[in-house]
């Protein structure tokens, strides 16, 4: 049996690994803040991904400095939460003024005034091990709300048949992410990490055959509205060619009846 990795080296690797990961998918938006930035403004793009973000990162971040021996969570979710308040700094300094308040007035209410309210709550508790527990699970139903959100896109997806706004490669990530930290928390024993994972990677599936599905649907609609277009074409181009009313065949009736009414006022001249 000497062969079996221990159980701490494992989740050391998997710990890094989602890590590695998790910094792909923190890395995700920046060319769209790239368009923004070139651009010059955020009109047409939401704010509220990234406070969502950064408040998943906050509460991970405050959990793991409450855990102890929870590195791969401190530092993951530190990186997290720098990554996530450059994008929302971006986003209020390009933004229209309306979507810049409403900004401003969420990130104060429900990352600053949440964040505090969810510590007190925590603190009220005695004793280290419950404030852990109770963070915990603070942080687990959080992070099945947002792993849940995906169903409103899917739904789209299926509705209109485009997969035009959920990339593939995106889910794929999010899938590798959730697979990573599930097998972190199970490695550390740590449910409150692993069981929300658990329904990550479900959707993560669930979006990448969905994309599998529908990927050519749009290729397909384009080529028959193309064929169609065609079609109607070839049909109006063979009905100008025996249709009296259109301009070039009317001006060709014009110059034969002013020919037709030109020869009489000839001969009459030559009788003269």
């Amino acid at each position: 049996m000497g062969f079996l990795v221990p159980h701490h080296q494992l989740a050391f690797i998997f710990g890094i690994l989602g890590n590695i990961v998790s910094f792909l998918v923190f890395l995700a938006p920046v060319p769209t803040f790239y368009i923004i930035y070139r651009k010059k403004t955020a009109e047409g793009y939401q704010s509220i991904p990234y406070m969502v973000a950064l408040s998943s990162a906050m509460m991970l971040l405050y959990y793991g400095l409450l855990k102890t021996n929870a590195s791969l969570i401190i530092s993951i979710n530190s990186i997290g939460c720098a990554i996530e308040i450059i994008y929302l700094a971006l986003y209020i300094l390009y933004a229209p003024k309306r979507e810049k308040v409403f900004t401003v007035k969420w990130v104060i209410l429900f990352n600053l005034g949440g964040f505090c309210l969810i510590m007190i709550l925590a603190n009220l508790f005695p004793g280290r091990s419950k404030r852990v527990t109770v963070m915990g699970w603070i942080c687990a139903v959080y992070n099945v709300a947002v792993f849940a959100s995906p169903l409103s896109i899917m739904r789209h997806v299926i509705r209109t048949k485009s997969v035009e706004h959920m990339p593939f490669f995106l889910s794929l990530f999010l899938t590798l992410c959730a697979t990573m930290w599930f097998f972190y928390g199970i490695f550390v024993k740590d449910f409150f990490i692993a069981l929300p994972n658990v329904l990550g990677f479900l959707f993560g599936i669930v979006q990448m055959i969905l994309y599998v599905i529908y990927k050519n649907a749009n290729k397909d609609a384009e080529k028959t509205e193309k064929q169609q277009n065609g079609d109607m074409e070839l049909k109006l181009s063979s009905v100008g060619d025996v249709n009296p009313c259109l301009p070039e065949t009317q001006l060709e009736i014009k110059e034969i009846r002013i020919i037709i009414a030109e020869k009489p006022v000839e001969s009459e001249k030559n009788n003269g």
